[in-house]
């Protein structure tokens, strides 16, 4: 039996399965996923076959959940500006920013120590609200929108695949912490590459598909942070995350699969 086989096997029979004992539930995720993947504004196999049947499902499964944050929030496109987010917000924003400037070289040449002989590490600061690592005190303090400080590293010729996040109810914010100018850097969302050294700031919608790549000699250091999305409710919207925080924490072994945990404090979240 071969790979394919197998793959189609896989998801027939539940599907098969659920279609006899709940069609209803079926159909209602079946619309509730098309709504959602329909935010890339392009139908392709490709697209259509990674979010319902390969990496996606995780987002597709919480498509009810991303859509009522949805309605919660204001209409954006799936790419920001700091310019898209309320005063508050933003002022707290470019506060956490600040302090990556501050301590860019302390915690550049840090990390670049501890990656010694890997490609793929994350180092996570604060996560959901909670402190992790603590060596720059300054990112565990009490965040009101920051919800996620972090910071992923690629050594040389490293890349994610294409893939989704699964909850909408933050924003994913990207800062490069090791300028170059090279079209080989650069992440790409819905088929739209973003180079580093055109802005090193970049905030986007992470349940939209997306894929980061180094393809140079080097590192590329990036501030991998999650904010409240712009939303009239900002104690509810924020209430909800907090709320599913331990639904997560256990799926985080999903995410970061791939990825080395790394930190002077380094904690499994």
């Amino acid at each position: 039996m071969n790979k394919k086989t197998k793959k189609l096997i896989k998801i027939a029979i539940p599907s098969l399965l659920l279609i006899w004992l709940v069609p209803w539930l079926l159909a209602f995720y079946v619309v509730c996923g098309l709504i959602d993947v329909g935010r890339h504004g392009r139908w392709d196999w490709a697209l259509l076959e990674k979010y319902f049947f390969g990496n996606g499902i995780l987002t597709w499964l919480l498509s009810p959940l991303n859509l009522l944050f949805d309605v919660l929030s204001y209409r954006r496109p799936y790419i920001l500006r700091l310019e898209d987010f309320p005063d508050a917000e933003r002022a707290e924003i470019r506060q956490m920013l600040e302090v990556f400037d501050a301590r860019r070289d302390e915690i550049v040449g840090d990390l670049r120590t501890q990656m010694a002989g890997r490609q793929r590490g994350m180092v996570f600061y604060k996560w959901y609200g909670q402190d992790r690592d603590r060596s720059i005190p300054e990112f565990n303090q009490d965040y009101r929108y920051v919800k996620t400080i972090g910071v992923s590293v690629f050594n040389s010729h490293e890349r994610t695949k294409l893939h989704f996040g699964p909850l909408r109810a933050s924003v994913r914010l990207l800062y490069h912490l090791t300028p170059r100018h090279s079209e080989k850097i650069f992440i790409e969302v819905n088929n739209r590459k973003h180079f580093w050294h055109d802005d090193p700031l970049f905030i986007f919608d992470d349940t939209i598909q997306h894929r980061s790549v180094n393809e140079e000699d080097g590192e590329r250091m990036c501030a991998f942070v999650d904010v409240l999305r712009p939303t009239w409710a900002p104690g509810l919207l924020s209430g909800l995350l907090t709320g599913i925080q331990a639904l997560m924490q256990r799926l985080n072994h999903l995410f970061y699969k791939n990825w080395d945990m790394i930190g002077q404090k380094a904690q499994k979240v």
